[in-house]
Formats: structure tokens, C-alpha cells, sequence
């Protein structure tokens, strides 16, 4: 009975869907959006499977919302897939991580969705605490789309909003050194646009819309500078069952909100 009433459904769920992809194709979309992918662990714990596999599905499910995305139309996309503080799990994890990860840049350096579309891929975050064979493989993809004119993909990796922040204050500090200025003319002359020119994600629109999946209700350090006059949404699903509709639903409140940019 209750798998005959699941088949029923799906006619209506597919109505639904493409009605409600109707309608939000009207509003306006974000310039950046900004995605945390959490609940890997727990989708796969639920289904009695070893944590470090509910990556896998975390992946298969990135590829799919960047479809979305680029069926959109949004420009910029940045993603988070591993935090500075990510590095303190457990040995096995960490090594299947990066793992996943020089395989999935060897893959989307000939991704056909990425090719055809001229999705620019950047890697963003603190580059230094990854193996070589890690660095290369993303450094390949970064040449690989580096001329591309289509999409940014920001992905995020090693990263960390405060040690995003220092880095900038590093950088425009050395640079003052370089040319001989003192504290005070530092100082004097320092205004949130100069730090903001030496952000990871310097020369892009700071994100207009974020989404974190799996009920958590926090930024955890995610785009802290650029999210100032961000709109957050908090999807109660766990990244690898984030639905399309799910997607849509999350574009639609956005749609809805007033932006007042502190005015």
C-alpha cells in the first residue's frame, strides 16, 4: 500500500516542481551564491554505512545543484567543502578526503558540464596544510578553467573565515612594508575596501544569498567578511537528500525578502 501511494505521488511532485520552477525562474536570482554542504556523516551513519562514505554521496550531489545552478543563472558559486578545523578528524577520514579530493578535480578538469558551460573553478582557503599531490591536482584545474568565462565555482577548501580575515590583514601589512610605510600611515590609510581587496574572494560580489543544509542555525565561520548583508537559509534536510524542490523553495524565499543593506 504504501509503496502504491509513493508511485502516486510522483506525478504530483514533478507538477509541483516544474510549476514551482516556473515561478521562481521570474524573480531575480543571487549574483553569488553561497552553499555549506553538511550532513555527509549523518546521511550516511542513518543508513548504517561507514561515515567517510556519505561523502561519496555528498559529491554526486554537489555535481547535481551545480546543474541547478547553471540552469539559473547564477553567476558566482562558492562552496565549502573542507574547513581548516576539518583537519582534526580522525587519520582515515582526513586521508579519504583528500583522496576524494584528487580524484574529483582530475574529474572536473574534464567534466563535460564544466567545459561546455566555461565554469571558472577557483580554490580558496589556506592551500599550505594539503598534500602536494592535493595542490597539484586543484592547481591543474585552476589552469584547466582559468580562462573560462562562464560560472565562477569558488571552492572552499582549508578554509576558515577568520583565517581568511588574517590572511588579507597579512597581506596588506607586508605590502605596507614593502613600500615603506609606518604603523600610523598604516593606520591612517586603512578602510574595509582595502582589506576586501585581498580576500580569497577579491574582484567577485560578496554572496547574496546562503544555504547550509542539515538544521544547523550557525555560519561556523563561512564568508564572514562578505556576508555582512547576506540572506541566510537553514534547510532542515541533510546535504546528500537536499532535493531540487528543496533548492527551489530556498531561491523562492529569497525572492521574497526586502534587502535593505542596512538602510
Amino acid at each position: 500500500m504504501l509503496r502504491r501511494l509513493l508511485g502516486l505521488s510522483r506525478p504530483l511532485y514533478w507538477l509541483y516542481e516544474k510549476r514551482l520552477l516556473k515561478e521562481v525562474k521570474k524573480g531575480p536570482m543571487p549574483r553569488h551564491l553561497g552553499l555549506i554542504l553538511d550532513g555527509n556523516r549523518r546521511y550516511a551513519r542513518a543508513l548504517g554505512l561507514a561515515p567517510t562514505q556519505g561523502h561519496e554521496f555528498g559529491v554526486q550531489k554537489a555535481y547535481e545543484v551545480l546543474e541547478w545552478c547553471l540552469e539559473m543563472g547564477i553567476r558566482t558559486v562558492t562552496v565549502w567543502v573542507f574547513s581548516t578545523e576539518n583537519f582534526r578528524r580522525s587519520p582515515e577520514e582526513v586521508e579519504a578526503l583528500m583522496g576524494l579530493f584528487v580524484r574529483e578535480a582530475e574529474r572536473m578538469a574534464e567534466d563535460h558540464r564544466i567545459l561546455e558551460n566555461q565554469v571558472q573553478v577557483r580554490l580558496i582557503g589556506r592551500r599550505e596544510g594539503f598534500s602536494p599531490e592535493v595542490r597539484a591536482a586543484m592547481e591543474r584545474l585552476e589552469a584547466r578553467t582559468r580562462h573560462h568565462q562562464g560560472m565562477v565555482l569558488n571552492i572552499a577548501m582549508g578554509y576558515g573565515g577568520r583565517e581568511e580575515i588574517v590572511d588579507a590583514v597579512k597581506s596588506l601589512l607586508l605590502e605596507a612594508e614593502e613600500r615603506g610605510l609606518s604603523p600610523k600611515e598604516v593606520a591612517e590609510a586603512l578602510t574595509a575596501e582595502e582589506i576586501g581587496k585581498r580576500l580569497y574572494t577579491a574582484g567577485l560580489p560578496d554572496p547574496d544569498f546562503i544555504i547550509r543544509t542539515s538544521g544547523e542555525i550557525r555560519l561556523s565561520g563561512f564568508l564572514l567578511w562578505q556576508s555582512a548583508y547576506s540572506e541566510f537559509y537553514f534547510a532542515d534536510v541533510l546535504w546528500p537528500e537536499f532535493r531540487k524542490i528543496d533548492f527551489l523553495r530556498a531561491l523562492r524565499s529569497y525572492q521574497a525578502r526586502e534587502r535593505r543593506f542596512g538602510r
